[in-house]
């Protein structure tokens, strides 16, 4: 591709990431796409050029978005370096989508909504969807008699879509980040900035019917992201949407007029 410049990493002949960082910027490049940082020396290699006028664009291999600035620092990065140089992190899953011609609708009980932090009474009518999967022996049964769904030929799932949490480092998780907040302190801060969590933004796929709850559960949900997740929640709800009475945290509904405090 006409300007651009792609240097294949060999370790044998000394040709590691650090070292081909550190001749690219004398280069003077405009953007550095750094297949992964995996390495102290990597690390700082990449905060430099980031820190003199570079965009650099990299992976690591963390939790969550928050988690990143704990990885880095892992690899002896400064917090400081981190902070002046860090514009935002990107965090990834797959889910499986589920079939939209086999899928089976349902209304989820109280209990198991709860279980995900959805506890709002607009939620109890919702209707989810749970995936058609058939055993192997059904699913030569349901194709002899002509029965098998033609999409996902039984799979239940069909293709996958992605689960993403954008950090943004704001002047506040600024100076969280040199102040060496843990991850749980950070991740709280950015979702009150706006963040969207890994498991808020997949709960909205399964209200979307793109997938289901067996799926997130698989992927997404863990004990510490429904625990931020809550936390979050009660700190911004703090006042009640329909008569306005001031409200406390671990208070589910308004005492006043019965009004649920998380409507989703």
């Amino acid at each position: 591709m006409a300007g651009l410049t792609q240097v294949q990493v060999i370790r044998e002949k000394g040709m590691d990431f650090a070292m081909i960082l550190r001749a690219f910027l004398r280069q003077d490049p405009d953007v550095i796409l750094v297949g992964e940082t995996r390495d102290r020396e990597t690390a700082k290699a990449a905060i430099e050029a980031a820190l003199t006028g570079h965009l650099v664009l990299t992976t690591l291999h963390t939790n969550d978005a928050a988690g990143a600035i704990a990885r880095l620092d892992e690899m002896g990065v400064e917090p400081f370096m981190v902070s002046g140089a860090l514009l935002g992190v990107v965090a990834q899953r797959l889910v499986q989508r589920v079939c939209s011609e086999c899928r089976i609708p349902y209304i989820p009980s109280q209990d198991e909504l709860s279980r995900f932090g959805l506890r709002s009474s607009g939620d109890s009518e919702l209707t989810l969807y749970k995936a058609n999967t058939l055993q192997p022996q059904e699913i030569q049964e349901a194709s002899t008699k002509g029965q098998l769904c033609q999409k996902c030929h039984g799979v239940g799932y069909k293709g996958r879509c992605g689960v993403y949490e954008v950090m943004r480092v704001t002047e506040r998780v600024q100076t969280l980040i040199n102040q060496g907040a843990p991850t749980s302190t950070l991740k709280e801060v950015a979702v009150e900035e706006g963040m969207t969590t890994l498991l808020a933004y997949s709960l909205n796929l399964v209200r979307q019917g793109e997938t289901t709850l067996e799926e997130i559960e698989r992927v997404t949900f863990t004990d510490s992201g429904l625990e931020s997740e809550l936390k979050t929640k009660r700190k911004s709800s703090l006042s009640c949407r329909t008569c306005s009475a001031e409200l406390k945290q671990e208070w589910l509904d308004c005492p006043y007029c019965l009004t649920p405090r998380f409507q989703e």
